[in-house]
């Protein structure tokens, strides 16, 4: 078994099926748009074939979360913080310029948080926001069991 495994992104699978013909284990299901994380190999060659570039390679175990300094944190809230009240800013505006800056805002605000490492799934943030988040369990059409899912995969590995 490789140290890597394919994942797909149905958003972009055009269902095309090359990765359907060349995964030497079956590990890729184009009828369900899943891939067997236990069949795959992490040989690429779904990745390779895919025509609308759905499938990525993603590592079986991730590096341990890296520390931050205490300032590198506060920086790090602050730029969020901000892009998040423009985000408000920008939805109490009318028209489409406005929907797109609170869009914008929103995205740059996810793309911090993510590009700084401050999310990445083995680290206690992204531990300690799912368990926040299962406090809204209750309430209707919430993901409960993807939550406890994602609970349950995920470990930190923080030192």
């Amino acid at each position: 078994m490789g140290k890597t495994y394919a994942v797909r992104n149905i958003g972009l699978c055009s269902k095309d099926c090359l990765c359907l013909y060349v995964c030497p284990t079956g590990a890729s299901d184009t009828e369900n748009s899943v891939i067997d994380k236990e069949k795959c190999i992490g040989c690429s060659a779904c990745a390779d074939a895919c025509p609308s570039r759905a499938i990525s390679m993603v590592p079986r175990e991730f590096p341990p979360q890296q520390s931050k300094d205490g300032a590198v944190v506060a920086a790090l809230r602050a730029l969020a913080a901000d892009k998040t009240a423009q985000e408000q800013l920008a939805a109490a505006l009318p028209g489409r310029l406005a929907n797109a800056l609170e869009r914008s805002n929103r995205i740059m605000a996810e793309d911090l948080l993510r590009e700084s490492g401050y999310m990445l799934p083995q680290s206690g943030n992204t531990r300690a926001m799912l368990e926040t988040v299962m406090g809204f369990a209750g309430e209707p059409g919430f993901p409960k069991e993807a939550a406890e899912l994602l609970l349950n995969t995920l470990h930190s590995n923080e030192k």
